[in-house]
Formats: C-alpha cells, structure tokens, sequence
C-alpha cells in the first residue's frame, strides 16, 4: 500500500476512536458468541454441531454474551487501548472470562439447563480468552505496522509512557506519534486528571506509578514531559523514570521553548542542566542592559563555552558592536554563525588573535576601543595542564591576563571582568595557582589605573563545558562503559553555562574595581551519584555499565572551595552573589617582570611550580 492509503486509515481509525468503548463491546461481544459456536463444534462435530443444541441455546448464548460483557465493564477492560495491549490487558481478560465462566455456569446449572453440554460451558472461556487476547494482537499488529509505514518504515517502533499530563504533553501527543512513537500512557500527581483521556491517551495514575511494571507494560522509554516544573520537581520525576532501567528522554525546557530554539515535540536526552538539583539562579538583568546596550564589547576566548555563551546573552541586550577574538578558527566561524541567525543586525568583529600577544591586543583595542572586556580565553583542564604544560598554563592564564587587562586599561576600557575558578582558592594545581596569580594581576591593575574597573568572577564546574565530567560520562556510557570516577568520595560545585554567563555579565553591572564575585551554587555535588545518574538515565543497570575508580589525578582536590578562609566576604544587592575582597598583595607585575621572557617556547615545569608558589608564599594571609 502507498503511504496515501496508509495515512486514509490513519484517519479512518481516528474517527471511530470517540467511540472506541462501544465498539470494543460489540467486538468482545461478537467474538464471545462466535467462540461459544466454535467450542460446540470442537465438542460435537460437524455433523451434530447445531442438530443437537436445545432450543433454548440461543436465550443461554444471549446470557453467556452478557456475563461476559457484564465482567469486562466491571474490569475497565473497554477502557484500554487495544493497540497498546500488552501483559496487563491479558490479566484483565483472564480474570473476566474466569468471571463470567463460573457465573454462566451457576446459572445454567441452577435452572437445570441439563441439554447445554457442561464440556461446552467448561471450554468455552479459555476459546473466548484465545479470541479476546487474537483480536487484540491483530488489531496492534496492523497499528504498529500502520505507523511503521506512515513514519517511513522504521522497524522499531518506540513505545513510551509519558511523565506528565498537562499542557506540553498535550501538544507532545499532537506530534510524536508522526516520529515513530507509540505512547502508552500518561502519569500525573494532579488528581484532577486521573481516568481522563488526552488526545485519546489514558492518564493511568500518579508519577510513581512509573515504576509498576504492569503500568508501564510494553514500554521502551520513558518521556519527561514536565518543562514547567520546578527543578526539584523536574528532579524527581527523573528519579523515578531512572528507576525504570529504560531509557529516559524529555521535551526541552522552558527556556528552550520560549527562545525558539526548540518545539515540545524535539525529544532530547537528558542534558547536564536537567541534574541540577536547585532552581537555576535568576539574576538582575536591569542593570545588565544599562551598561551593554550601545556599548563596543570585547570577548576574548569568544569561541569556547563560556565565551560562546556570552555572546549569546550579550547580544539580546543590544550592543552597539561585538568584537570576539577567538584563537580557534573553527569557534570563531561557529559562534558568528549562530549569531548572525538569532541577531542579523548586530555588528560583529571576528578577530583571529591570541591573548598572548600583547602588541596585537594593544591595537585591537586601539582601534575598536572597548568599553567592556570580558576575559574569557584560558586553559582549564587540571591534570593536563600540570604535566610538561606549565609554562603555557602560566602565559595563557596569567600573561595573557595581564595582556588583556593592560590593553584595556590603556585604551580607556570602564569594565573588564576575569573569568576565574574556584581552584585559585588555596591552589594545588598549575591550574590554579595560574588563575589565582591572574586575579592578583587585576588586583595590583585595578590600583594603577583607576578609569577601568577591574574584577573577577569565580566558577565551579559548568556543566556541558568542554572536557567536563558529563560528556566524558556519556561518551563512556554510550562504548558500553566502565565510566571512570577519581575517587568516591569526590564533590564538585556545579552549575550551567546559562548561569556562568550571566554571573559575568551581573559582575560588569554591580561589581567595583578589585572585587571577586561569587555565585551560590547550592550544595555540592557528588561525582560517583552524577555518574550512576547518567547510567540510570541511559537505560542501564550498575550490573551492566561498572564504574571503577582511578585515583585523583595530578593537580586535582577532594573538593573545591569559593572563597579562601581568610577572605572576607560581603553581601550584595543580589541575593545570591556574594564578594570576596581580597587583600592588596605583593607586587605581582615585578613578579610577572622577573619571568623569562613570555615568547620563550619552553620553561620546565618545575621552575615554574617554584616561581608560583614564592608568589603565593609571599602574600599576605589575607590575599
């Protein structure tokens, strides 16, 4: 058949499903009275088949036919979807025939109908079971295949049942079924919804009873429908979805939906922001936009993620141009092609250059003149930087920190904002020591030139970011595992791009010169429990994807601190930043001026361990 004549009975079939219940019963009717004719033929045979009923067999027949129906009425049986029927239907089925078995029976003995052959009233229910169960089967069968062929042959369909009744699931069954899947049911805590129907859909019980196999019957994944819920709530229903050992998959987010980025019925996986177990901090824009709208922007590292993310959220507030200097030219062309989709009219600057260079940074802001810089280009990775790597640690996070910071302030910039880390608190790492001494770097430059506002912006781990944990998870996940953890015991602050990006931009509006600014970021995260999360959410059980321990790596801590004991910490207008003053410390531009010159190609790594740590040793305790 052409998929023409399959999409006609498509609509043929959705015409007659208003009255799916009535129709139900007159089949089971049917086919209960067709099986009680075929159990006389298996009893009596062809020759004596009808011969040798009584004649009052049509008014039992009449009566065996409503015993049944009175049975399946009273078991919902009409109610179910035929062409989800799986394990459960069947159990139904059983129960009413068995029913309506011994009461047929009853009745027939208690009236003496001694002529109606007790092998017909015995064998009848398991033929009328065969038959319920076959009708069933077939009609699933044909829907299956129905859809198959509309959806453009795919051989698997996907069965789901969906978490969430309200108005997104509604708009979820308007197109999902289009994609190849099939959804068995929904579940919702509202009581108000229980029994009703959605687009032809039973709502089957609350979100717990996700994990009832009977309630999820043949399904193959489970959908999180739920955009508008809270995180905690959101948090939850994953939970128990994870709990099912079937894949888990979810309508985007509201923020998704509301930027257009994507439509309720775009299935995704679950992504890094949907683990968060706290509500994604929402910060003052108002301020925002007085100091970016008609301002020259700068970003440099503009291509990476958080740089990428910034100039999203910078662009909604209308600069006047936008110049990103990115040393990756593959990121550079990336980010200007999404911008130029969303946001036509902004200019853009796309600037292949490297914060190393100071001369260049000098005549970049020479020329496009600044008025916020936001510094974004660093090297991050713990481990690899502290192996044979210290040297470009060292010129990318602290020299070029000053580069740009220097170039800035000559150029008569207001604001330049540091990305920084959680790891410059009490350093361990190259990493970190690097970062801490770029924050000392615009804490003595904030001193020397009072027309730019200096200041820093501490992160915990972004989720999603380049060579975060949750994406190495899933590549792991996705070969079949074991996914590797360091350590047990190991905890990360954690939070999502979105966030990052607007704590630097909140830092530029409300931030005075010299100042760290960091967000609360709720309570920590245990690694190990991110990983299981993932493995649950994947479909997969601890018995089939391991994970095993590796050991901390080079450079890295247990757990990660904010702020240093000694800092002093401030509130602010925003409930949930926070700022560290940090201490007037040592000289570090002699420091930086001792140093080999910053084109050397090569430093061993342990010079330049000893020359940061005589740094950090030679601060006051409260830097």
């Amino acid at each position: 058949m052409k998929r023409g004549l399959w999409l006609k009975l498509k609509a043929a079939l959705a015409r007659i499903r208003p009255h799916r219940e009535l129709l139900s019963l007159a089949i089971d009717a049917a086919v209960i009275a067709l099986c009680w004719n075929v159990t006389y033929l298996f009893r009596l045979g062809f020759e004596r088949w009808i011969s040798a009923r009584p004649g009052y067999d049509g008014w039992v027949l009449l009566g065996v036919v409503a015993a049944y129906l009175v049975a399946l009425v009273l078991l919902r049986v009409p109610q179910s979807l035929w062409r989800f029927s799986g394990f459960g239907e069947v159990k139904r089925l059983t129960w009413a025939c068995l029913a309506a078995c011994v009461l047929a029976a009853a009745v027939v003995m208690s009236l003496g109908l001694t002529k109606v052959p007790r092998a017909v009233l015995a064998l009848h229910p398991v033929v009328a079971l065969m038959g319920l169960v076959l009708v069933r089967i077939a009609y699933r069968m044909l829907h299956e295949h129905l859809r198959s062929r509309i959806a453009g042959g795919h051989a698997d369909v996907r069965r789901a049942i969906v978490l969430g009744a309200g108005a997104a699931a509604k708009m979820l069954l308007a197109g999902i079924h289009e994609q190849g899947w099939v959804v068995l049911g929904l579940l919702d805590d509202d009581p108000a919804k229980r029994r009703a129907r959605i687009a032809g859909v039973p709502v089957l019980g609350p979100l717990a009873a996700v994990a009832d196999p009977a309630v999820r019957g043949a399904a193959t994944h489970v959908v999180v429908a739920l955009p508008g819920a809270t995180r905690v709530q959101r948090r939850r229903a994953l939970d128990l979805a994870a709990g099912t050992g079937l894949p888990v998959v979810t309508v985007p987010s509201l923020s998704e939906l509301n930027s257009g980025k994507s439509t309720i019925e775009r299935l995704r996986d679950i992504e890094p922001e949907d683990l968060l177990g706290r509500e994604p901090v929402q910060l003052d824009e108002t301020p925002v936009a007085a100091v970016v709208k008609g301002a020259t922007v700068l970003v440099t590292g503009a291509g990476g993620s958080i740089g990428s993310e910034l100039c999203r959220q910078l662009a909604r507030h209308a600069p006047a141009r936008l110049v990103l200097l990115e040393l990756s030219e593959f990121n550079l062309y990336a980010i200007d092609q999404e911008l130029s989709l969303h946001h036509p009219k902004l200019e853009r600057v796309l600037l292949i250059g490297d914060v190393k260079d100071l001369e260049h940074l000098r005549q970049v802001c020479t020329r496009w003149r600044p008025q916020l810089v936001f510094h974004a280009a660093a090297y991050k990775h713990v481990p690899l930087l502290e192996e044979h790597n210290a040297w470009a640690a060292l010129r990318n996070n602290t020299l070029g920190t000053h580069n740009a910071a220097l170039a800035a302030a000559e150029s008569g910039a207001q604001r330049f904002v540091l990305i920084s880390t959680d790891k410059a608190v009490n350093p361990t790492s190259v990493m970190g020591a690097t970062k801490r001494a770029a924050e000392l770097v615009i804490s003595q430059l904030a001193g020397e030139h009072p027309g730019t506002r200096f200041m820093a912006v501490r992160f915990g781990n972004v989720l999603g970011s380049s060579g975060s944990v949750i994406p190495k998870f899933k590549e792991q996940i996705a070969r079949g595992g074991p996914v590797t953890v360091t350590h047990p015991d190991m905890i990360r602050y954690f939070m999502t791009t979105p966030e990052a990006a607007r704590l630097v931009l909140q830092a530029a509006a409300i931030g005075e010169s010299g100042q760290v600014l960091v967000l609360d970021m709720g309570e920590p995260v245990r690694i190990a429990d991110l990983a299981r999360d993932l493995i649950r959410l994947a479909g997969h059980t601890a018995g089939e994807i391991a994970i095993t321990f590796s050991g901390l790596r080079p450079g890295e801590k247990m757990f990660e601190e904010l702020l240093a004991d000694a800092d002093i910490t401030v509130p602010t207008r925003i409930p949930q930043v926070r700022v560290a003053r940090i201490a007037k410390s040592a000289p570090v531009l002699g420091w930086l001026a001792r140093l080999p010159d910053e084109n050397a190609n090569y430093i061993p790594d342990a010079e330049v361990r000893r020359s940061l740590q005589a740094l950090l040793d030679a601060l006051p305790p409260s830097a």
